[in-house]
């Protein structure tokens, strides 16, 4: 790092020589913790005016704003001591060093969206470390590469692209409101990467805050580091601050559709083929499935619609000609296509109408909407049509339930697993989100779907992946081994750590103790240090 001021250099200089350690620091004292912010030097913002306290008559809407998941916002839910909305480097460096002192652990949040709640829940004394503040975006279409802070979403950062050129953009997912530090830190994936790969396949740089109050970019943090953060879950090395986006080609103007068929008008057939077909269409070619449960009358009665949502980098008249080619069976047509630009299309994938202005990629909500459950597969061999029928049958017992099919193959079969932390690559034909959502508050609700949710799951047993089985860790699942905040158990770790990241768990174990010995970041997910 290099220091341009130098009362930072002695603040840091003078923590670090304190002779309390934080895993003995003794009785948490949040006092001290926000005494300690205020005496580091931050050049371009006082920190008084980031910190959020439960006295504070805004603390309740800060902390609702960003928690995506209601289950993980009830008064149930243990609360942070504090918010630090971070607005400057200099705020970042202070909580890391100020929590590590007090004996506070932190939890890192951009966007809220981790399934589990992990980035701001924790059953030990913990602080916020938000980073919605910390959000500017700088494209530069003349070396095809953007800088995105952490705290930017999706969305902000589609909308950047989009009104700085047609013919560039980024792969990453659907979500508009998914803040950008978890989710590329996790994998990154969405409707390009079967040309594109993953979010991360397409990063060159980023700049880290350490356990020490060191900012790293790639070159000062080393190759080990800059291979780990990108896939392998920030939160466990250290505060990422931003990342530099290798931009990728797309044409003026893509195509998108989608086309829903019920049981009754075969569905079962189509998504039998689907699933051995899509991997195998060009790289053009983005075909998702996506079951979900639908009324057929007002009497009750329920049936599974599936949807295909296709993104084609080309016109419609020829994704038209090659889908009516090797899927007739789908019966697409011209009608059921729109030619939009690539950032229109990401406004398409956030499910808004054709012809929504693209500023509603800027929206954000102001408080979680529902409760849910979310599981995660990797299907390597194709799934007997008899078990559709099974799937059919416990969506429509579970009924407030949706399922996405994403396809593999194109670019995703060509990157190595080790490539980077994130390993499910060649040999897989999809992977599947099992996502419950519900309304009804209280906690037989939520155990109800919970529980229903797993039995899906379990059923799906024998068509999946096996030793391990695995599962995609921006789609956080506590089922599958989780530690308790305070301990990272290595043994426990390497339950989860496994079906997450399969033989890279050992890299990741490795690289997290050279960067984070003392294991300051951690969760109930988080890669341990030998």
């Amino acid at each position: 790092m290099k220091f341009r001021n130098p009362p930072v250099l002695l603040f840091i200089l003078s923590v670090l020589s304190l002779s309390i350690p934080w895993t003995t620091a003794g009785i948490v004292s949040i006092d001290g913790f926000l005494q300690c912010l205020t005496k580091y030097p931050h050049p371009a913002h006082t920190i008084q005016e980031s910190i959020y306290t439960p006295q504070n008559s805004s603390f309740q809407s800060v902390l609702v704003a960003h928690i995506n998941n209601r289950r993980y916002s009830t008064a149930a839910t243990p609360k942070p001591l504090a918010i630090i909305a971070a607005k400057n480097e200099s705020h970042v460096q202070a909580t890391v060093l100020c929590a590590k002192h007090h004996g506070l652990q932190i939890k890192i949040r951009s966007g809220g969206h981790d399934f589990e709640g992990l980035s701001y829940t924790s059953d030990v004394p913990f602080v916020i470390l938000d980073m919605f503040n910390i959000n500017s975006i700088d494209v530069n279409v003349a070396d095809k590469s953007a800088w995105v802070h952490s705290g930017a979403t999706l969305g902000e950062v589609y909308y950047a692209i989009g009104t700085k050129t047609n013919v560039y953009g980024f792969p990453a997912g659907i979500c508009p409101t998914v803040g950008a530090g978890g989710h590329f830190s996790g994998g990154g994936y969405g409707f390009l990467m079967r040309k594109y790969g993953l979010s991360v396949d397409n990063i060159v740089d980023a700049r880290l805050v350490t356990a020490n109050g060191r900012i790293l970019d790639r070159k000062s943090m080393g190759e080990d580091v800059f291979w780990a953060i990108r896939g392998g879950g920030g939160a466990s090395f250290g505060v990422i601050l931003s990342w530099k986006l290798k931009l990728v080609p797309v044409p003026p103007k893509v195509t998108v559709f989608n086309l829903t068929k019920t049981i009754e008008e075969g569905a079962t057939d189509l998504v039998y083929k689907w699933q051995t077909l899509a991997p195998q269409l060009p790289k053009e070619v983005f075909l998702r499935a996506q079951p979900q449960v639908k009324n057929i009358d007002t009497k009750g009665n329920k049936t599974v619609g599936v949807s295909f949502i296709g993104h084609f980098l080309g016109t419609s008249d020829k994704v038209v000609a090659l889908l009516n080619e090797s899927f007739p069976e789908l019966g697409l047509q011209r009608k059921n296509c729109y030619e939009v630009s690539w950032v229109e299309s990401t406004v398409f994938w956030a499910e808004s109408p054709i012809g929504t202005p693209i500023e509603i990629l800027l929206s954000k909500p102001t408080e979680p909407e529902t409760f849910y459950k979310g599981k995660s597969d990797y299907v390597k061999e194709p799934i007997p049509k008899h078990v559709f029928d099974s799937i059919w049958k416990k969506m429509i017992e579970i009924e407030h339930i949706w399922l996405d099919w994403n396809p593999y193959g194109g670019r995703m079969s060509e990157i190595s697993e080790s490539a980077t932390p994130y390993p499910h690559r060649a040999g897989n034909l999809f992977f599947a989100l099992y996502y419950s959502s519900w309304y009804d508050e209280g906690i037989e609700a939520t155990n109800k779907y919970v529980s229903l949710t797993r039995e899906l799951y379990d059923m799906m047993t024998p068509y999946v992946s096996k030793n391990p089985r695995e599962a995609f860790q921006n789609y956080r699942d506590l089922d599958i081994g989780a530690n308790q905040d305070n301990k990272t158990n290595f043994e426990t770790a390497t339950l989860y750590g496994r079906k997450y990241f399969k033989g890279n768990f050992d890299r990741l174990v490795r690289v997290k103790t050279m960067v984070d010995p003392l294991n300051f970041f951690k969760h109930k997910q988080s890669i341990p240090p030998l």
